[in-house]
């Protein structure tokens, strides 16, 4: 019953995002509120959702001052010289900017936190696809799946938790998969370069001077007919007014760069970083830290400092809203057992015939099971029982640890996760748009992994 109950859950919760019937903090706190009254355990769930804001509330607590540290950092202009190499590049081209947007999604991900990732990248690429009015939903797509191949990296997570759940070495796993990563990469970017040909032939290819006279001819519309933007939906700037789409991100003469500041937010972001991969201190003092050196050395001034903290407040109220949301998701999945049921069920419902190819059975449920349940369910609750299945028939550990990251391009935008909320929300897309197109290519890339890596004989 709890395993019936369990699927139906993600899946009502699923379809009313995608038809957008409800919102996904609704979504997320009404549903599994109902059916935790459905299972007879509503007495419980003060319980299930303290327990669940527990275990999430250090998350929430970096998300809140990741956004505002990057946050900052955009606004003195650390990273204008990556979005001016971009637009080099793109030279307002949509094919090359899809391709940018996967480069750039990719090469940041070295950090291992996808929070960081979809920050740099919206905030960089965003102008772009408003300017030239491209699919937002491209970007994040894009995004999320290069951040999903690349978040298999040792100090990622996924391959931390399969390595202590199995009690093998984390590179032992990572390395000998790295020519099937390259595969998912490769596949990323080749699926960019078709997504952008597409927005191409949309929208043909303009230059900037030429994107640059559209957008005062529409500014010039807008402020004819006594409307920011003549209501065109351009999301156009209108002087002197705030830029609503992040256009101002670009701007070379805002009054919040700090250029002789720039080494040392330079040398801030890189101490940071490595903090983080090191491990010297837990992620959400780092950024806190970060955050607070940040504004004091950036804005000396207390009004100053006000300014700042105002101006990303929404993007702070909307993650961190949305991580507490999940946690009632999350805690009501733990506590009624549904997620134990479900993993069981579905290790249950393995043919004998396929023990020797539990590697492959195991990489194929990892696509759907991370998607469905966090990394710390599915590594630390199925991972082990499959590799149990596994020994029995001969399959080492490590293949099985192996295979259990090929998930990872989907799991990066399950509704589990809290960085895809800091996308998504940064990009201004709906999570059910979202969901509804980049949940075919994350599969069909996770499975481009699981095959090159039985190709390769890594598995």
């Amino acid at each position: 019953m709890l395993t019936i109950l369990g699927f139906a859950m993600i899946a009502t919760f699923l379809v009313l995002i995608m038809l957008k019937k409800m919102s996904p903090i609704a979504a997320l706190v009404l549903i599994p509120a109902l059916f935790c009254v459905f299972v007879g355990k509503g007495g419980k769930l003060g319980d299930y959702v303290i327990d669940g804001v527990t275990s999430l509330a250090p998350t929430a607590a970096m998300l809140m001052f990741a956004i505002v540290y990057f946050g900052v950092m955009i606004d003195v202009g650390l990273f204008d010289p990556v979005v001016r190499g971009i637009l080099r590049f793109c030279k307002a081209d949509p094919l090359r900017i899809v391709v940018g947007t996967a480069v750039l999604a990719a090469i940041v991900s070295l950090d291992g936190d996808g929070s960081t990732t979809f920050m740099i990248t919206v905030s960089a690429m965003y102008p772009l696809y408003k300017r030239l009015k491209m699919s937002l939903v491209v970007m994040t797509g894009v995004a999320a799946m290069a951040n999903g191949v690349m978040n298999t990296l040792p100090w990622g997570g996924p391959t931390a938790r399969a390595a202590t759940a199995l009690k093998v070495d984390a590179s032992d796993i990572f390395v000998p998969m790295i020519p099937a990563l390259a595969m998912g990469l490769l596949f990323v970017l080749v699926l960019a370069y078709v997504l952008g040909r597409r927005e191409r032939g949309r929208l043909g290819v303009l230059t900037l001077d030429e994107v640059r006279v559209e957008e005062s001819e529409t500014v010039l519309v807008g402020a004819a007919s006594g409307g920011p933007g003549g209501g065109s939906g351009t999301g156009a700037d209108v002087p002197g007014e705030p830029a609503e789409d992040g256009l101002q991100g670009l701007d070379p003469d805002r009054p919040t760069l700090r250029p002789k500041l720039y080494w040392f937010n330079a040398l801030l972001t890189v101490v940071l970083l490595t903090a983080m991969i090191m491990e010297w201190l837990p992620i959400p003092v780092l950024f806190l830290l970060g955050a607070a050196l940040a504004l004091t050395v950036n804005f000396p001034h207390m009004p100053d400092q006000k300014a700042r903290i105002a101006a990303h407040a929404e993007n702070v109220l909307n993650v961190s809203g949305m991580v507490f949301a999940a946690a009632v998701f999350t805690g009501v999945l733990q506590g009624t057992g549904m997620v134990d049921h479900m993993a069981e069920w579905l290790v249950g419902n393995i043919p004998d015939g396929m023990g020797p190819h539990m590697a492959v059975v195991t990489g194929v449920l990892s696509i759907p099971l991370t998607y469905f349940m966090s990394n710390d369910g599915f590594y630390f609750g199925v991972l082990p029982v499959l590799a149990e299945a596994g020994h029995a028939h001969g399959v080492s550990s490590l293949e099985i640890a192996r295979a259990s990251i090929a998930g990872q391009p989907l799991h990066m935008s399950s509704p589990l996760v809290p960085a895809v909320y800091v996308l998504v929300g940064m990009a201004k897309v709906e999570f059910g748009d979202h969901t509804r197109f980049v949940v075919k290519w994350a599969a069909l890339t996770s499975l481009v992994v699981l095959g090159s890596a039985l190709l390769f004989g890594i598995v």
